[in-house]
């Protein structure tokens, strides 16, 4: 395969200017990404289905927060089955698991004859979203060089919105399909869930949980394999010397005085991306905008317009996040969308269909920051020898502070209609404070010294 030559001053040690094999990088990060379009669909498709789910079921406000949030539930599941497997068996063990889950969960989904039975199918569906939204950006961040980590990671959510915007498509394809169109909706998840099984049996096992694990002699050949015989030696006295004196990780490790900073930071964040309310507009699109009389048609077209600004500006983010950096990106996204959360309520108030520009710019400003970047510096922030425990507790938070936000709104619309948008910028302004005091820039560091840095604060 082509190699490129780049510069990359990582490592504490100096690794040397390297030839990284681009080529071999991208395919291993897009295959394991894979794993974030299926998140993409499990996420999006409920948008468009629950107009549908509604009428099948006779879902009132508390049956479609939870039929919705369910989801969430299974995720934390799929979290701590994750850190376990990962941690004992390796990565990508983890990731076959995930997509078999996928598959089985859509079919499972689209066959329900019964409410209760699509919620515990869309459960388990959580746990293979679970899995992947924390094994996919760890292995990519565990196995990209420092330079190109930030936009390797950025594959990760550019799969989910592309997923989403997919999916979003589809929904809009089939909406006149008839009464069971939901179960087409649901079902078609198969095949990109087959898909991504197959690819992840060619993924290698990442190097980091290799050298863990005892088997430097692999880790090496997949490490020289990414970036010549200078990059894997170097990387290998890194990784190293961060792992020396580190036993089987323990989830009460991630509480040490040294790791409890950045785990605080790194849960503060994820629990910030969700609170701050913008995923209520991917789930509940429709129900939002027949709030101001728009029919069941344009309702879901909505949902295809968000998804094709989210896709947009992710691609902006992707360009961004390893040139201006994290931290600026994070500032922009919690300021941005306070303002225009604001804008939205006095829209909606008034009824106006000006309201589409002001949710779609939402998207916009969250998608080149607070989705991509977040999901960046979880990956980054912590020690190699807690990585995944720490994770798996962020993560977890991440889901458990989805399901409130969901679970919540349709009842919060209820009561409070527009105004319940101030509730969200309220949570933007807290989590715009919490990014400047507490958040330090990651970009262009290896992940070895990233540790150094937390150590040295």
């Amino acid at each position: 395969m082509a190699t490129i030559t780049t510069s990359d001053n990582q490592g504490s040690a100096g690794t040397p200017v390297g030839r990284f094999n681009t080529p071999y990088i991208l395919g291993i990060s897009f295959i394991s990404a894979l794993g974030g379009y299926l998140f993409g669909f499990d996420f999006a498709v409920i948008s468009g289905a629950l107009p549908f789910l509604q009428k099948q079921f006779s879902l009132d406000a508390y049956w479609e927060g939870f039929a919705t949030g369910s989801l969430a539930l299974g995720a934390i599941i799929g979290c701590l089955i994750a850190g376990t497997v990962s941690d004992k068996y390796g990565r990508k063990p983890g990731l076959l698991i995930a997509a078999a889950i996928f598959a089985i969960s859509s079919l499972a989904m689209a066959f329900s004859p019964s409410r209760d039975i699509f919620i515990a199918s869309r459960f388990c569906a959580g746990i293979g979203v679970g899995m992947a939204s924390m094994l996919s950006p760890m292995y990519i961040a565990e196995i990209s060089p420092a330079h190109l980590r930030g936009r390797m990671v950025a594959i990760n959510q550019l799969t989910i919105v592309i997923g989403i915007l997919i999916t979003n498509l589809v929904n809009y394809t089939l909406r006149n399909n008839g009464d069971d169109a939901w179960r087409w909706m649901f079902g078609l998840g198969f095949v990109p869930s087959a898909f991504f099984f197959l690819g992840a049996l060619w993924l290698p096992e990442s190097p980091r949980w290799l050298v863990k694990a005892g088997k430097d002699v692999t880790a090496k050949s997949i490490l020289n394999k990414i970036g010549g015989e200078k990059f894997a030696a170097a990387s290998l006295s890194d990784i190293g010397k961060s792992l020396s004196g580190i036993t089987r990780p323990k989830y009460s490790d991630v509480f040490g005085k040294a790791v409890l900073p950045a785990v605080i930071i790194g849960t503060g964040l994820a629990v910030f991306q969700q609170l701050c309310g913008i995923n209520v507009v991917f789930n509940y699109a429709p129900k939002i905008f027949e709030s101001i009389g728009a029919s069941q048609d344009d309702q879901l077209l909505q949902t295809v317009f968000i998804g094709g600004v989210n896709l947009f500006f992710t691609f902006l983010a992707m360009v961004l996040v390893d040139k201006l950096g994290r931290k600026p990106l994070m500032l922009f996204g919690s300021g941005g969308l306070a303002v225009v959360y604001i804008v939205v309520v006095q829209m909606l108030g008034a009824g106006s269909p000006g309201v589409a520009w002001g949710l779609l710019s939402a998207i916009g400003i969250y998608a080149m920051s607070l989705a991509p970047v977040t999901w960046v510096l979880i990956s980054e922030i912590f020690p190699n020898k807690v990585r995944s425990a720490a994770t798996t507790i962020a993560i977890i938070s991440l889901w458990a502070a989805y399901f409130i936000l969901v679970f919540t709104f349709p009842v919060l619309f209820d009561r409070f209609k527009d105004n319940t948008f101030y509730i969200y910028a309220g949570v933007c302004l807290a989590g715009f404070i919490f990014i400047w005091l507490k958040v330090k820039e990651t970009k262009g560091k290896t992940l070895e010294e990233l540790e150094q840095t937390l150590k040295g604060d």
